[in-house]
């Protein structure tokens, strides 16, 4: 058993090492300048250091413009073997181009950007960006030009090494919690550890066999890393180093010290606010439900804000007699306006632009479940937010024209994207008439529960879908048997944002005395597999909340945010068994009636 360890390290560093390969083998090569490329049309952006010449700029641009491409990130063949490995595992270019959900990565070197993109995405050519500065314009290039950005691997370009002392400033860029990233790479050098201790054979080969990785996954790709022997021979002491130099690294970059002083804006504006306490942001309790009307109403859960971390105490309650769950007493308008800020926009943008992009699959379910019923010329988005689900389905529904609509900046932000044809900031029940009978499907994804009165969105919908066409609506399922285990930490429950929760019936008899027919309802296949995975991020997050956060009565000490950052590392064990359960369940309940969301799929008879 002591031979097991080892040769599966083995086999997952071969196996690592051949995928990588694969990948950086895919890259393609800058060909040479043709005498008849203008350089006009194009702007470049370089790192601190960076130098590309003109020859290079010229085929840069000749080669963008025979790829019909906006933006081409320059690779340099002799990129170090660390930052070599680093894109390899980040950016698979055989589908990169096409991903449209894909983050933009690259080598951090030099950026070739057409004009007409760099004004769209408000970015300005410079010559000295910063490492984390280079990863901030290359992740939102891709989102301007979801299908118009690749890489290409240029020999003549000399590679500027990264400073290892910037790695936590570079992780903190990409939205990595830098605690939990450098753990992993602590736990890879235990496990070697433990493979030789079990047994000095195996696990002397298994310690060759990562020495030699970097020989594996360079051969036969256009990389040339000058210092891959060094890379290879002196992994064992070279890799601990760096780990060392970037764990005590304190370099901050500009996007840094730009955080930092929203953080103290925000916390001027928070400081000011909370002087009254919080009682102003709550109604006066009901004590009838505000769907059916009934009386008998059941306490569900008192809970925290365990996303944000702001303060206060919300209630859930059900209604006994129609299954309604809404939020009792329901914040007020200056109470949304503050536990809403900071959450979509400012501070918690990346994170929540982050967390969308990882929702593909509930995409993949939307789109597959119209696409069983019609394939409609248009489809307005309602609560887009950046128009993330509209840029996928795009994909599936090339010939449909998508619009979106929201309330926040995000939507202005979607159509300088692209990522909507037509983007309309209001609310919806203020703009149906202007819309009226105008789209042939109309969704509304986790936009339900957030709003004061689902009953007045419905009414818009139904005005605004055209006779013939379909209402695509996707919410939490209050009914969820994980909701009553989970109580505070299931994260539909979202407190204090979702403020009412609709049982799959009342929502279907809704839809039905508006004229509208479902023609699908989806539990099980609508389930999102977050439940324990989130549970545990909810509590740590609730348990260790961050020091930094504006709205904190005191300021953040350092010791603090060891503390917050040491509570992540242990909960990693937490955090895969609640994964591995979540995609267990998960399967289970995809053939069932259970899952934490659902779908309805709604007709609007043709005009008689």
């Amino acid at each position: 058993m002591s031979v097991l360890p080892a040769v599966l390290i083995v086999l997952v560093l071969v196996l690592s090492g051949l995928r990588s390969r694969g990948r950086l083998a895919a890259l393609p090569v800058l060909p040479p300048a043709t005498d008849d490329t203008e350089p006009d049309g194009f702007l470049l952006f370089t790192a601190a250091g960076v130098d590309v010449d003109a020859a290079t700029r010229q085929a840069a641009v000749g080669y963008a413009r025979a790829g019909h491409l906006v933006a081409v990130d320059l690779v340099p063949a002799d990129l170090p073997v660390t930052e070599t490995l680093a894109l390899a595992r980040e950016v698979d270019p055989a589908g990169y181009r096409d991903d449209r959900m894909a983050t933009g990565r690259g080598a951090g070197h030099a950026l070739l950007v057409a004009t007409e993109l760099a004004d769209r995405a408000a970015v300005t050519p410079a010559a000295d960006l910063d490492p984390a500065e280079m990863i901030r314009l290359t992740a939102r290039l891709k989102k301007y030009a979801p299908t118009g950005t690749d890489l290409v691997v240029v020999p003549g370009l000399r590679a500027v090494p990264a400073d290892p002392a910037t790695g936590k400033a570079r992780m903190r860029a990409t939205g990595t919690i830098v605690a939990m990233a450098l753990t992993g790479g602590l736990v890879g050098y235990l496990l070697l550890a433990a493979a030789v201790a079990l047994n000095p054979v195996w696990g002397g080969a298994a310690l060759v066999v990562y020495s030699l990785q970097p020989y594996l996954i360079l051969a036969g790709t256009p990389m040339r890393p000058t210092d891959r022997h060094r890379a290879a021979w002196l992994r064992l002491l070279v890799e601990p180093w760096r780990w060392l130099r970037t764990i005590r690294g304190t370099w901050r970059s500009r996007y840094d010290r730009h955080r930092d002083e929203l953080r103290e804006q925000a916390r001027r504006e928070y400081a000011v606010e909370l002087t009254g306490g919080t009682d102003r942001f709550f109604e006066a309790p009901r004590e009838d439900c505000p769907w059916c009307f009934g009386r008998r109403l059941t306490t569900r859960v008192h809970t925290r804000d365990r996303v944000q971390g702001k303060p206060g105490r919300f209630t859930l309650v059900e209604c006994d007699d129609c299954g309604h769950v809404f939020q009792n007493p329901r914040l007020s308008i200056d109470g949304l306006e503050f536990y809403y800020r900071d959450v979509y926009d400012r501070l918690g943008e990346d994170s929540t632009e982050h967390a969308f992009g990882l929702s593909v699959a509930s995409y993949v379910g939307r789109a597959d479940l119209v696409g069983r019923h019609t394939s409609p010329a248009n489809w307005l988005d309602v609560g887009t937010g950046h128009g993330h689900f509209c840029t996928y389905a795009r994909k599936v529904f090339p010939d449909t024209v998508f619009d979106g609509l929201d309330i926040s900046d995000s939507i202005d932000d979607a159509q300088r994207r692209g990522w909507v044809s037509t983007g309309y900031r209001g609310l919806f029940p203020d703009l149906a008439e202007k819309l009226a009978g105008a789209y042939q499907v109309v969704s509304m994804h986790h936009y339900l529960e957030h709003t004061r009165d689902p009953r007045a969105e419905l009414d818009a919908a139904a005005q605004v879908v055209a006779p013939g066409g379909h209402l695509l609506i996707e919410v939490p399922n209050p009914a969820s048997r994980l909701a009553r285990l989970l109580r505070g930490y299931w994260v539909p429950y979202f407190q204090p944002e979702h403020l009412n929760l609709l049982p799959v019936r009342n929502l279907t008899a809704a839809l039905i005395d508006r004229g509208l027919q479902p023609v699908a309802v989806e539990l099980g296949r609508a389930h999102q597999p977050c439940d324990f995975a989130g549970a545990v991020l909810l509590w740590v997050n609730s348990l260790v909340p961050d020091p930094d956060r504006p709205w904190a009565s005191t300021p953040g000490t350092r010791g603090r945010r060891l503390l917050r950052q040491s509570a992540f590392v242990a909960a990693v064990p937490l955090l895969v068994g609640g994964n591995l359960l979540d995609q267990l369940l998960g399967a289970v309940i995809a053939g069932t009636d259970g899952g934490n969301c659902y779908r309805v799929l709604a007709r609007k008879p043709e005009a008689r």
